[in-house]
């Protein structure tokens, strides 16, 4: 028997949508009860009597399977939670996005302590960080002073992230990448995912 190809949208994007009650057309499927007890191999048409009678779907979960697997279950409450779900994971996922500062290695203390606080301000908002040392003329050849520097930044804002990737040297810049804590960057971008999705339902930030 020849297997159709799977449905397209508009768009050329399979279906993903499974197979429910009578467009299941195979002779007998391999049936799972409500609560995940084995029910066995029963023909298409006793699958079908055994939903109509528990007033639940036919739900076609494995079609490659041979014979296909097929679970009774509310597919229509089955849909809205997988959706929640869906939903709450997207809320929940850090978007995290990288910023960058660039610092002389011969920085006055007020400019330092202007982009220390920017450094600061992007950790709290939950985004990384790439803070970048430029070197000037004859400064190429003390690398360890830009070393000592990033060091220090990453010392002074310990607080609020960690190094991810230690100081390098990169041509006439040396690199160093510092992450937000996960708890942090997760509870902002948390924050700011649920105050996106506000604004798109057309409701607007709370005040």
């Amino acid at each position: 028997m020849t297997e159709r190809a799977l449905p397209r949208s508009s768009r050329g994007e399979a279906i993903t949508e499974p197979r429910i009650n009578d467009r299941i057309r195979v002779p007998e499927v391999r049936l799972v009860g409500p609560e995940g007890e084995q029910v066995g191999v029963v023909s298409i048409g006793e699958a079908l009597r055994l939903a109509q009678d528990s007033e639940l779907d036919l739900v076609e979960v494995a079609p490659m399977a041979k014979p296909p697997v097929a679970k009774l279950m509310d597919y229509g409450k089955f849909k809205y939670e997988s959706a929640q779900k869906a939903r709450e994971a997207r809320r929940n996922q850090a978007l995290t996005v990288i910023k960058e500062m660039r610092l002389r290695l011969k920085i006055d203390p007020h400019d330092y302590e202007t982009k220390k606080g920017h450094v600061e301000r992007f950790l709290r908002s939950g985004d990384k960080v790439k803070i970048t040392v430029m070197f000037r003329g004859r400064e190429q050849s003390r690398p360890e002073m830009g070393y000592r520097l990033l060091q220090r930044l990453a010392q002074d804002v310990a607080e609020l992230g960690v190094v991810e990737s230690n100081p390098k040297q990169d041509g006439r810049n040396m690199v160093m990448v510092i992450a937000p804590h996960r708890n942090q960057a997760a509870t902002d971008a948390a924050r700011r995912s649920a105050k996106a999705e506000k604004a798109a339902e057309g409701q607007g930030p709370q005040a």
